[in-house]
């Protein structure tokens, strides 16, 4: 895995700090970006922000947890990495 870039800690640190996000929550950048790539590749460019808002979307309707977080992630991946029929 690489590292992740400085500038994007910081931001997301002060994002997480502004938002109504639990105490010690921590954004999983690497997974995130993944997720954006994945989007971007196997759809198009713009599908990546979208998808990854829909996907904190979906999770925070679902409940918040980390469990629903992971679905949301794995349902996106899957529809993203999926060969076209």
């Amino acid at each position: 895995m690489t590292e992740t870039p400085a500038e994007l800690e910081a931001w997301a640190k002060t994002l997480t700090e502004a938002l109504p996000l639990p105490p010690g929550f921590a954004a999983d950048i690497p997974a995130v970006l993944d997720l954006a790539r994945d989007a971007a590749h196997g759809v198009a460019r713009p599908a990546a922000p979208l998808t990854t808002f829909l996907v904190g979307l979906a999770a925070g309707l679902d409940g918040g947890s980390p469990e629903a977080l992971d679905r949301a992630f794995a349902t996106a991946r899957r529809l993203a990495t999926a060969d076209p029929e």
